[in-house]
């Protein structure tokens, strides 16, 4: 019904051929803990919708950016929020922050990316911003009012907290990037930390050659990082681990974008967690994949 209705309204206004739309079939922004109601126009435009209601003194949003769209449907939702009430604290968490990955530039040529996403969400104005795990240092230098969910944050607050320190696991850094990460991880649980080190063509993106740092012969070992893609950093370094005499290997990512799906895991590892599914058209969790946040 409301369909029609707002086909029939652009009927009246334009006068001419009703202009078609549709809805969004995945709800990513969400105000106050309520879902923005959101559709896009033929043209590919996008429109939402707030409660006028839900708006008080400090408004909450949570932004689950999983595509471009995704991301005007946040611009647009902060707007509408400021038309109800212009002087309302906005407090955003970004659990994945797009464009995180591209925090340099390799080649001339290529943009910024971490830069160029940090200046429009900064643009937006809001009080607080709150990402989760964060793929670098870079992305918090560029996002004003920035406040961070550590990967020791979540891993301690989790069920993987007792099962590091209980079965006595290894935990892994799987290149440089993330060695102070996984560190403090290690520190906190008092659990045995080992890096390991990649080289990636810049031109490519492929790993060329991974190498271990430390000895897991006879050891469990979880690799702790922030994203998996399509998971080929992860399967190479499991094969390095299984080389070098590991038993059981886990795999936790706080962003699980899975692309290739989670099968291509299995022959690798006992058992994969993630703290969140970035996109859950092909993956669910199962009793090969857990997803430590149901939210």
């Amino acid at each position: 019904m409301l369909d029609m209705i707002v086909a029939l309204c652009h009927y009246i206004i334009i006068g001419s051929k009703p202009l078609m739309f549709k809805k969004s079939k995945i709800m990513t922004i969400y105000v106050n803990n309520k879902e923005v109601e959101s559709f896009n126009f033929s043209g590919g435009e996008c429109h939402v919708k707030v409660n006028p209601e839900q708006i008080s003194g400090v408004t909450y949003i949570v932004a689950k950016l999983n595509s471009s769209n995704s991301i005007m449907q946040l611009i647009m939702a902060v707007d509408a929020v400021r038309q109800v009430n212009a002087d309302t604290r906005i407090e955003l968490t970004i659990p994945y922050f797009p464009y995180a990955r591209q925090d340099r530039v390799c080649n001339e040529g290529e943009a910024l990316g971490v830069k160029v996403m940090a200046d429009l969400i900064n643009q937006l104005n809001c009080d607080k911003i709150t990402v989760v795990d964060p793929h670098s240092d870079v992305t918090v230098k560029y996002i004003n009012n920035c406040e961070v969910i550590s990967l020791s944050d979540i891993i301690t607050q989790s069920v993987l907290a007792n099962k590091i320190k209980d079965e006595q696991i290894t935990v892994i850094a799987p290149d440089k990037g993330a060695r102070e990460k996984v560190l403090q991880v290690s520190e906190k649980l008092n659990a045995d930390f080992v890096c390991a080190s990649k080289v990636r063509d810049s031109q490519t993106g492929h790993i060329t050659n991974t190498e271990l740092h430390g000895d897991v012969s006879g050891k469990d070992c979880i690799i702790l990082d922030d994203i998996c893609d399509g998971g080929r950093t992860f399967t190479q370094l499991a094969k390095v681990l299984q080389e070098g005499g590991a038993e059981k290997i886990y795999l936790y990512v706080t962003h699980g974008i899975f692309s290739h799906g989670v099968k291509i895991l299995k022959e690798y590892f006992d058992h994969v967690y993630c703290h969140h599914l970035i996109k859950d058209k092909g993956v669910k969790e199962s009793s090969f994949l857990t997803v430590l946040n149901k939210e």
